[in-house]
């Protein structure tokens, strides 16, 4: 992380990138040398449907640590532990998942490190 730098603000209007992936979106800031996604995900996303086809993997390989805004996303390890977030947890979650969106509320989350792999080929 870069703090001896200018003063710097950005804003999710302008993102460096969005990112589609099915029925949800990533939007990509970096500042302060850091890597940022804001991710959307509507109610019946799955990665294994909306990101796999991208990825070209069996399960997503981008490591995730971050902080759940709202909505649920619950998921499976390629070794089967569960996985389930909700508002106001953070999260670390190592390569090799599946995660889908619970219920009928959009899952809003602010990613860390997944950004580089996230909803790219590989």
């Amino acid at each position: 992380m870069d703090t001896s730098g200018q003063v710097e603000k950005r804003t999710l209007d302008n993102p460096d990138e969005k990112r589609p992936a099915g029925a949800g979106e990533g939007k990509i800031i970096s500042i302060g040398g850091m890597t940022f996604m804001h991710t959307t995900l509507q109610p019946g996303w799955k990665w294994s449907k909306d990101v796999k086809p991208i990825a070209k993997t069996d399960s997503c390989q981008a490591p995730h640590v971050g902080y759940v805004i709202s909505g649920r996303l619950q998921g499976v390890m390629d070794d089967g532990t569960e996985l389930d977030y909700g508002p106001g947890d953070f999260y670390s979650i190592p390569p090799g998942h599946d995660a889908w969106v619970v219920g009928n509320e959009p899952y809003v989350g602010l990613d860390v490190t997944g950004s580089a792999k996230w909803a790219r080929p590989s």
